[in-house]
């Protein structure tokens, strides 16, 4: 028996991994699905079955674990090169060495190559357990050498029990909120509830909206206002990792490096949650405006929903969400200039709502 029911959910994921416990594990495997949805905390109970000690390996001290995680956007080479310098040593005290590379999707070309080359022919004692959010980056070579297990979003159901262990003082329509806008993720569902993302969020809304109703909306003005809680965020970040850089003693270049990479990392995270929520506003001006409320994500700005809905604006909203997609697409696939990607989306939304938002706005 083993302590996986502790992760929500993910039974396919739990169930492979427990086969490997009972059957004797294979020499390599990959954990990938979206970020926030327990594949960390499984892949440290599957690192702690198969050395025997969930104490130390809770707090990462066991000598026969190493773990390796990116500080920022990249593993280099240098990462890998440490871990294959250890990967040749035999185990301390148990049966097996196990080596966990969170955020292995962030490798870069050198470092998944020289990975690699310990993935065709690793030593008989070795686990490694990659640990990705997305497959796309990684090399085809890297992927075939190691047994896949894949994760899903987490159920509205399994947030929404998360959220209320998290805060249970939070009104019933804010906690389905939370656990509607974290779109099936644990992290995004925690962040949520920071009073400073909290903060973050209501200036957002305030901005969706204003695209339709205020006469002087200035693109400008509003772009300001949503970088200005993305670079927070990234400030956030930046100060985490200062503390880390801070454990590891370095300094100079290297620290330089590593605090631009966990804060240019943070940022692109939250430009990826704005423009989602973005778009789940202007879905929700459409399923209120067709009397569909039950689908709402927004549930607790039901209010402001049922003002701001009309059929007039149905054909706008319909183009908001695809202007959004489309930005959440070049985000993520391309390097864009936050400042002109965000300010030309704010744009295009005006240009959308132009005409039908103060029709409604005069109809009602």
């Amino acid at each position: 028996m083993n302590d996986f029911e502790a992760v929500s959910e993910q039974h396919e994921a739990k169930r492979l991994l427990s086969a490997a416990l009972a059957e004797g594990p294979a020499h390599a495997y990959l954990l990938h699905g979206p970020s926030g949805v327990g594949k960390r905390d499984l892949a440290l109970l599957f690192a702690a079955e198969l050395l025997g000690d969930h104490a130390r390996v809770e707090r990462r001290t066991h000598p026969d674990l190493y773990v390796l995680e990116p500080l920022g956007d990249q593993i280099r080479i240098d990462d890998i090169r440490g871990l294959r310098h250890d990967l040749h040593m035999r185990p301390f005290e148990a049966s097996r060495r196990v080596y966990l590379v969170f955020g292995a999707d962030t490798m870069n070309e050198d470092a998944a190559d020289a990975l690699l080359k310990d993935l065709e022919e690793p030593p008989p004692y070795a686990v490694i357990v990659l640990v990705a959010d997305d497959l796309g980056p990684l090399p085809e070579t890297i992927r075939s050498r190691c047994q896949l297990v894949t994760f899903r979003r987490l159920s509205e159901a399994a947030v929404r029990d998360a959220v209320r262990t998290r805060a249970p003082d939070l009104p019933d329509a804010e906690v389905t909120t939370v656990a509607r806008v974290a779109g099936g993720r644990l992290d995004r569902a925690e962040r949520l509830l920071d009073p400073a993302a909290q903060h973050r969020r209501e200036q957002l809304l305030g901005v969706a909206r204003a695209v339709y109703l205020d006469p002087e909306f200035d693109s400008a003005d509003a772009a300001e206002t949503i970088l200005a809680g993305i670079g927070e965020r990234g400030d956030e970040a930046r100060v985490r990792a200062e503390e880390t850089v801070a454990v590891l003693e370095l300094t100079g270049r290297e620290a330089d490096q590593r605090l631009r990479r966990a804060q240019r990392g943070a940022e692109r995270d939250e430009l990826l949650a704005v423009l989602e929520e973005l778009e789940w506003w202007y879905r929700d001006l459409i399923v209120a405006a067709v009397g569909a409320e039950d689908a709402v994500v927004h549930v607790d700005r039901l209010p402001e929903l049922r003002e701001d809905a009309s059929k007039e604006r149905l054909p706008a909203a319909e183009e908001a969400c695809e202007a959004v997609r489309a930005a959440w697409r070049e985000a993520e696939e391309l390097q864009l200039s936050m400042p002109l990607a965000v300010e030309a989306l704010l744009v295009r939304l005006r240009r959308a709502f132009s005409g039908a938002a103060f029709s409604a706005r005069t109809a009602s």
